[in-house]
């Protein structure tokens, strides 16, 4: 989500905290993990992805796994994958929040993506 050219600008243990939930966004990781992965505490990796990037850890680790899964969703043979597969895959565990949420984010919803293609 963030580019490697604006990352650069960002904090060692920001851009190491972007790292790990670039890497591990399918699996289920907290804000304990991630401010782990950039040897911080919790507080200190809220404070600077609210500082920097003007949102939390959690909902950041959200957008990725949406976009993600929005990306799935395009390139996916409809005859082949489901919503609930991708959504999965992508590290959503609730289909109904993952089909709002994407929805919210997308304007559409995400079975209707899917058989577009």
């Amino acid at each position: 989500m963030v580019s490697a050219k604006s990352m650069a600008k960002y904090p060692r243990m920001l851009r190491r905290a972007l790292d790990f939930i670039d890497g591990n966004a399918e699996y289920d990781i907290t804000i304990r993990d991630i401010a782990a992965a950039a040897d911080v505490t919790p507080r200190a990796i809220q404070y600077a992805f609210r500082e920097h990037l003007q949102t939390t850890p959690l909902e950041y680790l959200r957008r990725v796994r949406l976009e993600r899964a929005h990306k799935a969703l395009v390139s996916a043979d409809p005859a082949r994958e489901t919503v609930t597969s991708i959504a999965g895959r992508c590290g959503f565990t609730h289909p109904g929040r993952f089909s709002s949420a994407y929805k919210a984010v997308f304007g559409i919803e995400p079975s209707r993506t899917l058989r577009s293609q």
